[in-house]
């Protein structure tokens, strides 16, 4: 197994403590870069201090560099399929990374330049694996489709060790259940920063949502 870099357990363990205290962690996909500021401060200015910025599309290194300027942010990649996007996500300025899946090889190209790295699992012999090759907070996608809070709930139950990152199908009115739950570190919210809201440049309804999540969850 390739050998973690000195500050690789700081690291994770500042943004796993951020990501505890924010509670939320708004999931953004960027197809025009000029609204990438404002809608990353809009969620700041809500009281959101983190934001995931997927490699859905070819401007994400762009915009996490982008949002990376924001004072407070704390800025991560999703979406994050090959070691390639990992390492293109690093040097842009994200603190962490996440993926849908779990491939071995970003797991391992994660460690070996010490980017903390929640991959994606959607049955217990995915935990298992995580758990086996060092990771303890994973992304759970679709959370929805696979069962909801009463899934996660089934899934962490064998693994007291492990945090979850619920994402996928989650909204305002059920984000409260899953955080509910004390193995949950944190939720993916989607919503809050809809492409259509972003492309219209409702970055008002942006901040407001950000500002009413953060308020239930608190």
């Amino acid at each position: 197994m390739t050998p973690v870099t000195e500050a690789a357990p700081n690291a994770e363990r500042q943004v796993v403590e951020s990501l505890a205290r924010a509670r939320v962690l708004p999931v953004l996909t960027v197809t025009d870069i000029a609204t990438v500021r404002a809608t990353c401060q809009a969620l700041a200015d809500g009281g959101i201090p983190c934001v995931e910025i997927t490699y859905r599309t070819a401007l994400a290194s762009e915009a996490i560099s982008l949002a990376s300027e924001i004072a407070g942010l704390t800025v991560g990649a999703g979406t994050v399929l090959d070691p390639g996007q990992l390492r293109a996500a690093a040097q842009a300025g994200a603190r962490f990374a996440l993926a849908p899946g779990l491939a071995e090889p970003v797991v391992a190209a994660a460690r070996e330049i010490g980017l903390p790295f929640f991959p994606g699992v959607a049955t217990a012999s995915e935990v298992g694996l995580a758990r086996s090759l060092g990771c303890r907070v994973v992304k759970i996608f679709p959370a929805s489709s696979l069962g909801g809070p009463a899934f996660v709930r089934s899934i962490a139950a064998p693994y007291p060790g492990m945090r979850f990152i619920p994402t996928g199908g989650i909204n305002d009115g059920s984000i409260g259940q899953y955080l509910g739950l004390p193995s949950v570190l944190a939720c993916g919210a989607s919503w809050l920063c809809e492409k259509d809201l972003v492309a219209a440049g409702r970055f008002d309804e942006i901040r407001r949502r950000a500002e009413s999540t953060m308020s239930a969850v608190r």
